[in-house]
């Protein structure tokens, strides 16, 4: 977010008019030789677990109990409001705060834009879930709405990643650009993807450089979730593979997700935020899918895998690097 309402327009036009300039991908690479990012990691589940931050939610309705439980699990503290004044208010004394577009009512469409503007006034850091992306008048109102006050991170599946940098009218460098990457589909695409995640890296590296020319500290992150998980701060692009396809058989997987990285964003950096909850999410989910015999048994493993998997097992995650 800004210090002022508006960004410095000369950058913010750099920054989007340049993207599709960017060079050529280097070969992934393993990031075990970056010590630092993963100490970072690992120093952010252990705050989290030692000072319990508070991170709140104005979150679909459909999935707040999960969203609530697994920033408990974490180690953080959940608060869920659907009054703006609520949220506005408690701004002042939470590190960070969630908005999910999933499931939404008539008032949204100007309260959430008035939270987006209040949120930014404050300097206040929030994660951004863009939930079927695309999808009605309404809802792409309200997600244009956040272009002049947006996020700090943007967590989504690919298809919301890819038609929220349409709604946005990022320019998106198209398939057959220097990068080699293709770009998926804008069209609406519900809840579920319909694009592989390599579809929306150019999407995702554009809105991260959109994102942090806002930003106060010139610092933000884009997650996109997927069989391989990708997150980028505009500069480099890391790709966390592993996880459970069990993720997909309950409710409020990806929302509560993103309530885990608001809690995370509490304690560190975008980037960082949005690493270590994805990787936290994959080892998991991993070990509630042993654990478990159905989506059911799965949710209650999974909440107990989120509060017993150790920093540790963590920040040493599979993951690997390449600049954006």
């Amino acid at each position: 977010m800004s210090t002022d309402a508006s960004p410095d327009t000369s950058s913010s036009s750099s920054i989007v008019d340049d993207a599709k300039r960017f060079d050529a991908h280097t070969e992934a690479a393993p990031l075990a030789d970056d010590d630092h990012q993963r100490e970072l990691i690992a120093q952010a589940v252990d705050k989290v677990r030692d000072t319990t931050p508070l991170a709140q939610s104005f979150t679909n309705f459909v999935t707040i109990n999960l969203v609530a439980n697994a920033q408990l699990a974490a180690g953080g503290t959940a608060a869920m409001s659907y009054l703006p004044d609520d949220i506005i208010d408690t701004a002042a004394i939470a590190k960070a705060t969630y908005i999910n577009v999933g499931t939404l009512l008539p008032f949204f469409k100007d309260a959430l834009g008035n939270i987006a503007r209040s949120l930014q006034a404050m300097h206040h850091s929030w994660v951004l879930d863009p939930v079927a992306a695309g999808i009605g008048r309404t809802r792409s109102a309200i997600l244009w709405a956040f272009r002049s006050a947006p996020p700090t991170i943007v967590r989504g599946n690919a298809s919301e990643i890819i038609a929220l940098a349409g709604i946005w009218d990022l320019n998106v460098p198209s398939a057959g650009s220097d990068t080699g990457t293709k770009t998926g589909t804008t069209r609406p695409a519900g809840v579920e993807a319909v694009d592989d995640v390599d579809s929306a890296t150019n999407a995702a590296i554009v809105m991260a450089r959109y994102l942090r020319s806002y930003a106060p500290n010139h610092r933000a992150a884009v997650a996109v979730s997927g069989a391989t998980d990708l997150v980028t701060d505009g500069d480099t692009v890391y790709r966390l593979p592993g996880g459970s396809p069990m993720m997909t058989k309950i409710t409020g997987a990806g929302c509560s997700l993103g309530g885990v990285t608001a809690t995370y964003l509490a304690v560190t950096d975008p980037l960082t935020a949005a690493l270590t909850a994805s990787a936290l999410y994959n080892r998991a989910s991993e070990e509630a899918e042993r654990a478990s015999n159905g989506p059911g048994s799965f949710q209650t493993a999974f909440l107990d895998a989120l509060w017993s998997t150790t920093a540790q097992t963590v920040s040493q995650s599979p993951i690997t690097a390449e600049a954006a």
